[in-house]
């Protein structure tokens, strides 16, 4: 009878242990669900134009949607916010990024703005002013900061366009910033992928858009994954 009483003890000290054991790993894989669903996500904001804004194209064939589709293929747990304007200067833009940064609390900004305001022939100082105030928001947010650079049409001079884009490259090595150098490089070169203002790039280019971006993207987000 003692051995009998021993073995039922040791048989519902395994069970206590094995049901303890599910209920641990039931609530750890409930954990990992809420760290994975969208509300928990870290976000990506997209601040930007008509470049980012999926211009005269379904809003599923611009860049940004792109990227949010590469992120979920890859697995990487990122959501992205994209609050690009078309036509926003970045007058426009350093009003509405605080509302932006409070709403979304990003941990990656992407900023790209910039260009219109050169279209505009705008002083480049005043550009590059509320370019570095936005820089400084984003990270006072704690958000990291992407730059991209934005090239014009040599219409204004080279004592204008060189300033414009010297800008951005100047910018990102004073803050030690990711730099996309230009984002639509590589595309104006080819009229088919091309809209027919000869300035937005048409929905066939997009992908070659997020690859400029993920080129420089990629490491930053592997840096922010948890190890």
């Amino acid at each position: 009878m003692l051995g009998k009483s021993i073995f039922s003890s040791f048989i519902n000290d395994m069970a206590s242990a094995l049901l303890m054991c599910t209920a641990l790993a039931w609530g750890t894989g409930t954990a990992l669900a809420q760290e994975r669903s969208p509300s928990e996500r870290p976000t990506i904001l997209v601040f930007g134009d008509s470049l980012s804004a999926g211009y005269r194209m379904d809003i599923a064939d611009g860049w940004v949607a792109l990227l949010e589709d590469h992120l979920a293929e890859e697995g990487m747990g990122f959501q992205v916010v994209n609050a690009s304007i078309s036509g926003e200067t970045t007058d426009g833009g350093l009003s509405r990024l605080p509302a932006a940064l409070a709403t979304h609390q990003p941990a990656v900004m992407i900023l790209e703005l910039g260009g219109n305001d050169g279209l505009r022939g705008l002083p480049v100082a005043h550009i590059r002013q509320n370019l570095e105030r936005m820089v400084e928001m984003g990270q006072e947010a704690g958000a990291r900061v992407v730059l991209t650079g934005i090239q014009i049409p040599p219409n204004y001079g080279p004592r204008y366009t060189g300033p414009f884009t010297s800008q951005y490259a100047e910018i990102a090595e004073k803050f030690d910033l990711p730099l996309v150098p230009f984002l639509i490089d590589g595309i104006p070169q080819q009229p088919d992928l091309m809209q027919n203002d000869g300035i937005h790039p048409a929905a066939a280019a997009q992908h070659l858009i997020l690859e400029n971006v993920w080129a420089v993207l990629e490491p930053l987000l592997q840096e922010l994954l948890p190890s």
